[in-house]
């Protein structure tokens, strides 16, 4: 045998071993934070020595020794605790364990899971219907638009004497739900509260962080820009004539793998449903409190949201009882819709949350009389069908910053309370250290939601106590879907070195490019494997282990918009938490905080507010064409700065805003046309 050959079987099988210890020894594949909490799981353990090595120079920074092991019954694996939380240095890790190997690299810092952070909220605009992907922000994701949704038939079971059968209305932009291309009131109810709720429970964090979409820098946060996409849709939605909502606007089949502008089939709204009309009541609500306070830049839209939110609520209070049954539907009417039925049993769940958001925004007592949103709330992780914990949520929280006249917030507080010490106590008790899997039914279609929406309500129980033990339990469902669990796999696409590569989103099956499009969080392990009869395969029926990276396997891995929210949520309040400064870092790229396409610095001036002249310093890693431009908080220019072709390398401009009033202001640095970052600046 050549020397050569020998030597490439010797590096293959060094790979597989590196491979199969990787495999063994379970990490946030993303990282932690230096006073932060951190654990790695660690698989039939040969010994119970372990150590913390760095990656650049394969140093060992800490020693440790394992918990005592235990089997996880969800897995059946004999599982031990790394805990290194006393290691406080700063770098990239592995952990490594006598007689396995090492773990996959891991970052310990400030501002970890920012690229995450801004990958899932970025998630959303790769989602937009209506509207092409530029280069200049999606990169090699770019796609023609799809959906203009400019011709929407009214399907028969929709029909009313002012809109009969097939008359056209528009109902344009959204969010494609899923990895199909319909749109879904009910999934967006939930979806919406939760960005919404970020944007409310974590103000100064939202504001400041920057995802780079086409409107980033126009003086409304990110987050609430891409909100907007979505509510401008939901706004088309509703019949003007009776204030009914439909239930979705769709086709009457699934679509094939294709990409959306090939997708053509004809769409529809379908029947008006209470749970649909309900949870655009909700929606409304919030959204009329949230944007009360940019009514400058959207002059107009709280109040329209508002009377929205009234009109629904009246429709939906003359029509209780009208769920939506897509079978009983497809009975009656033609042509059969066979998407999504996003179908609900009851709408009691539906009148509490709703009443609680039209109470909160009206201060109308009359809303609480005809729900009792807070009488005996059935608190639970929040889902689609199950959405009372949001209104709970939502007055709670408004209850720790005003008073809230007519509202037993410390019988509610108490009841909230104990149904997250029950999560805490379950994270005590996991052979794996995590909230997630306190019992089989946490294992559902879409489980992984399920662990960011425990998160959830364990930041809203840290943010109403200001306990550690809330955040930590929390961070511990963080780790399990960025890898800390029995699959190995950090389940958001591109971050982590096991991730999915075969979700099933139809635009990454059909766009021809191998890396899936990125900051989707997978559905995760659902025993009930109902895609197995359309072709998916598992290695495992175990509930933890019943994942699938396969794009056949919409049972376990796909995305939805309504899964990502939550991880949005968490990941906000958590570097809101436990970053150095509360808010987003000072330099950060907007696709990858590893692999910055550029440096933006203020210099000499955070935290705001800055001081009237300042220096502005910004680095390229390439030649590129640079504008540099200050804008006010309603979008408008006010100077250029800096343009033209730049060198490679660190430049810097001076600003002086001492002719500017008070105010906010944001920096806008644009590269080559694909790079664009903000600074948002507070002139006093």
């Amino acid at each position: 045998m050549k020397r050569s050959a020998l030597f490439l079987m010797l590096g293959c099988a060094a790979a597989v071993l590196a491979d199969d210890a990787a495999e063994r020894i379970r990490v946030n594949q993303i990282g932690y934070y230096p006073q932060g909490p951190k654990t790695a799981v660690v698989i039939d353990p040969a010994s119970s020595a372990f150590s913390i090595v760095s990656e650049t120079d394969g140093s060992v920074v800490y020693t440790g020794t394992l918990g005592p092991a235990s089997v996880w019954s969800l897995s059946g694996e004999n599982a031990a605790i790394a805990d290194f939380s006393g290691f406080e240095g700063t770098g990239v890790f592995r952990v490594r364990v006598e007689g396995i190997g090492s773990s996959w690299p891991f970052e310990i810092g400030p501002h970890v899971h920012e690229a995450v952070a801004a990958a899932a909220l970025k998630s959303y605009y790769y989602q937009r219907a209506s509207m092409p992907l530029d280069e200049a922000w999606a990169g090699k994701w770019k796609r023609a638009a799809g959906h203009p949704d400019t011709t929407v038939w009214v399907h028969a079971s929709a029909a009313t004497e002012t809109r009969p059968e097939k008359t056209v209305i528009r109902s344009p932009r959204g969010w494609y739900d899923a990895g199909d291309y319909n749109k879904y009131i009910v999934n967006s109810g939930i979806t919406m509260w939760t960005l919404l709720a970020a944007v409310e429970h974590f103000p100064e964090y939202a504001a400041a962080f920057r995802t780079g979409i086409p409107e980033s820098g126009n003086g409304i946060p990110d987050l609430l820009d891409e909100i907007l996409w979505n509510l401008r849709w939901m706004l088309t939605m509703q019949d003007p004539d009776d204030g009914g909502v439909y239930h979705k606007c769709t086709n009457a089949n699934f679509d094939g793998f294709v990409m959306p502008n090939q997708a053509r089939s004809q769409r529809y709204v379908v029947q008006k449903s209470v749970t649909a009309t309900l949870d655009f009541a909700a929606v409304m609500a919030q959204a009329a409190r949230v944007l009360r306070a940019y009514d400058p830049a959207l002059p107009g839209l709280a109040d329209s949201c508002l009377f929205a939110a009234e009109d629904a609520w009246a429709w939906a209070s003359g029509n209780p009882g009208l769920l939506y049954n897509q079978t009983a539907m497809n009975t009656a009417f033609d042509p059969d819709i066979n998407t999504g039925a996003y179908g609900d049993g009851s709408a009691a769940d539906e009148f509490d949350w709703a009443a609680a958001e039209m109470y909160l925004t009206t201060g109308e007592a009359g809303y609480l009389a005809d729900a009792d949103p807070f009488g005996n709330p059935d608190i639970r992780v929040p889902s689609w069908p199950n959405v009372a914990t949001l209104g709970v949520v939502s007055l709670l929280m408004a209850a720790e910053r005003a008073p809230t006249p007519g509202v037993d917030a410390a019988s509610l507080k108490t009841r909230f309370l104990s149904y997250c010490d029950g999560l805490v106590r379950s994270r005590e008790l996991s052979a794996y250290g995590v909230v997630m899997g306190s019992g089989s039914n946490d294992f559902v279609w879409g489980s992984n939601a399920v662990a960011a929406n425990q998160a959830l309500c364990l930041m809203v129980a840290h943010s109403l106590t200001d306990q550690a033990d809330y955040l930590e339990a929390a961070l511990s469902n963080l780790d399990y879907c960025l890898g800390r669990n029995a699959t190995g796999y950090s389940f958001v696409t591109g971050h982590g070195d096991k991730t999915p590569m075969h979700i099933h989103h139809r635009q990454s099956g059909a766009d021809g490019i191998a890396d899936p499009v990125p900051g989707f969080l997978a559905g995760g392990p659902n025993p009930s494997q109902q895609d197995k009869k359309d072709g998916a395969v598992y290695s495992s029926n175990l509930p933890a282990k019943s994942y699938s990276d396969m794009q056949a396997s919409y049972a376990s891995n796909e995305n939805c918009i309504n899964w990502n929210a939550p991880l949005v949520y968490v990941l906000f309040g958590i570097e809101a938490a436990l970053s150095e400064t509360g808010l987003p870092s000072e330099a950060r790229g907007v696709a990858s905080r590893r692999a910055a396409p550029l440096a933006f610095h203020l210099e000499g001036n955070w935290p705001n507010p800055f001081n009237a002249s300042t220096r502005v310093a910004y680095a390229l890693d390439a030649p590129a064409r640079v504008r540099l431009t200050v804008f006010d908080a309603a979008g408008r220019l006010i100077r250029t700065l800096d343009s033209g072709v730049k060198r490679q390398g660190r430049h810097e401009t001076r600003f002086d805003a001492s002719d500017l009033p008070t105010g906010v202001y944001f920096v806008r640095l644009q590269a080559g046309g694909r790079s664009t970052a903000s600074r948002m600046l507070v002139l006093k």
